[in-house]
């Protein structure tokens, strides 16, 4: 923990990890077998294993696996909102883009946030790439 009392390090990873997973398994009725996270500068990326239903197996088997993709980027654009909520309650930094995504075969799922700043108490990373607006020059 920092000086101010938030989650820093493998701690704060641990819990970014732990509410995203618990965020997927209130809404799915179950979590993902694993989850992990990290974070570096303005960036923090939950990559969560086993994500899939059965249900959702079987029609990726049956060759649905774009109707899959597809109800599973509606239940992330449902989630959004906690998602940052639990996020910018564990940083102390505001959300200032929220991108999701899932892979059928490995079963896997990322949710990847974009934060207004730093995380409060590490080390900075030199500007993350982007520039003193926030924008990339694509260089």
């Amino acid at each position: 923990m920092s000086d101010s009392g938030q989650l820093t390090g493998g701690r704060l990873n641990a819990a970014l990890a732990s509410a995203v997973v618990q965020i997927h398994n209130q809404y799915f009725g179950r979590g993902p077998s694993k989850g992990h996270a990290f974070f570096r500068d303005r960036i923090v990326v939950v990559v969560m294993h086993e994500t899939l239903t059965k249900a959702e197996h079987s029609l990726a088997e049956s060759g649905r696996r774009d109707h899959v993709l597809e109800m599973r980027r509606e239940f992330q654009r449902t989630m959004e909102d906690d998602l940052i909520q639990a996020v910018e309650g564990l940083t102390g930094c505001k959300v200032a883009a929220f991108m999701s995504d899932n892979h059928i075969s490995p079963d896997m799922a990322v949710e990847l946030f974009v934060l207004d700043r730093p995380v409060p108490g590490e080390p900075a990373a030199g500007d993350g790439g982007f520039g003193s607006d926030g924008a990339s020059d694509g260089a």
